[in-house]
């Protein structure tokens, strides 16, 4: 992406009449890549901007019928031509990499098909290595952006999970890598409410999925009916939690969009492409962080940050960080996420780690932000009301609990 096209994208994020979608998916796959993390950012744009947004999870534009029928003339393994005895040419959902349809297999069973709408991977590259040289200048002028909310870190996590997410064997193999962790977690710490759909490997290669058609609705069309209570949305944060805190091994894009509610009312997660690892000194540090918050001990809380600096600093400087901390939470248990973004406490705190403690927010830090951004984003649409981290505090007790959460960083 050039110079010159993310400032009229940046303009269409932005201004407060709504971004011409159209515009944007034309850009290509990091300007859709981009929109998508702003659609979680209520802090920045309005409501309204968000939901539009947003649409780019599950309604971008569409492969033409006959050309998804060629694409799996050229692309699909042998195996798949032989095994569906019926495919569905009209799209169920079309996101910004594929689209998936709707097939059922010889042996009866209902399965998705989805398919890599084209060779997005070398313009995608070659948009990312333009927009990181002029960020590498923009730094230059501003090195203080090279941890603060750092523009080429958050610009390298993006393009990892959509390089991965290129690759439809990546589906694959983070799903069967997830539900291997559940398993081996069942007994200390169970998660009956999260399924994940079966996969077909045999049907399919780097560019066709064949897996489980599940019947449910996703998260963003719950959202939209209203029909999410907290006590189910505060289920699916223990889950994906204890991924997050407990093991550091997580799904990296659960956005409205990635998650099935089925039949059962069981959470489903898809896409399981972007699979994103945590060092144990940031996970560890950030459960900390929160658990302290949720029970207002907010001293140990910004102590827990401080493991994120590669030594303790100063004490003056300790100082000054707790100080500039305890104006940004000042009051912060008694307001609702409508009233005070969670997202937003969050990026003046990750400021004021780094400016005043030398803490480091890195690349390897930024995916559980992200995830918790998703979080906030969610109970913002659906229950603005919620005090999100004193509702946070059976859970995180939990992890401690269940998955052997010490508090010290080791």
């Amino acid at each position: 992406m050039r110079l010159f096209t993310f400032s009229r994208f940046m303009y269409q994020i932005l201004r407060k009449k709504p971004a011409n979608l159209d515009w944007i998916q034309n850009q290509g796959l990091l300007a859709v890549k981009l929109s998508q993390i702003f659609a979680l950012r209520p802090d920045l744009l309005s409501i309204e901007k968000c939901r539009q947004l947003q649409t780019l999870y599950g309604q971008a534009s569409t492969i033409p019928s006959e050309d998804v029928l060629s694409i799996l003339k050229q692309k699909a393994p042998d195996e798949f031509h032989n095994s569906v005895e019926w495919f569905d040419e009209e799209p169920l959902a079309s996101a910004s990499v594929g689209q998936v349809h709707r097939a059922r297999l010889k042996t009866g069973e209902e399965v998705v098909v989805k398919i890599i709408k084209a060779n997005h991977k070398e313009k995608f590259k070659k948009d990312v290595f333009r927009m990181k040289r002029w960020l590498k200048v923009l730094i230059l002028f501003s090195p203080k952006l090279r941890k603060v909310g750092n523009p080429i870190a958050l610009l390298n996590h993006v393009e990892d999970y959509t390089l991965r997410e290129l690759n439809l064997n990546n589906e694959i193999k983070g799903g069967n890598k997830l539900k291997q962790i559940q398993s081996n977690l069942a007994e200390d710490f169970s998660m009956p409410r999260l399924k994940f759909p079966k996969y077909w490997d045999k049907l399919s290669n780097e560019d066709v999925l064949v897996s489980e058609f599940i019947e449910g609705k996703t998260l963003e069309e719950g959202i939209r009916n209203q029909s999410l209570e907290w006590d189910y949305l505060i289920e699916l944060f223990r889950i994906h939690g204890a991924y997050m805190f407990g093991v550091g091994t997580f799904h990296g894009d659960l956005h409205p969009g990635n998650c099935i509610i089925d039949r059962d009312g069981n959470f489903v997660f898809i896409d399981n492409g972007a699979i994103c690892d945590a060092p144990k000194n940031i996970s560890l540090s950030l459960f900390n962080f929160f658990e302290n918050l949720s029970n207002n001990d907010k001293d140990d809380a910004f102590e827990a940050l401080l493991n994120l600096a590669d030594s303790r600093p100063p004490e003056k400087k300790v100082n000054k960080f707790k100080k500039n901390m305890k104006l940004i939470y000042d009051g912060f248990e008694d307001k609702s996420v409508g009233e005070q973004s969670l997202t937003e406490v969050m990026m003046k705190t990750v400021r004021a780690a780094v400016e005043d403690a030398g803490a480091d927010f890195g690349e390897e830090a930024f995916p559980i932000i992200r995830s918790l951004m998703y979080m906030d984003g969610l109970v913002i649409r659906t229950h603005p009301d919620v005090k999100l981290i004193l509702e946070m505090g059976p859970s995180l007790d939990e992890f401690r609990e269940g998955l052997g959460l010490g508090k010290e960083v080791k």
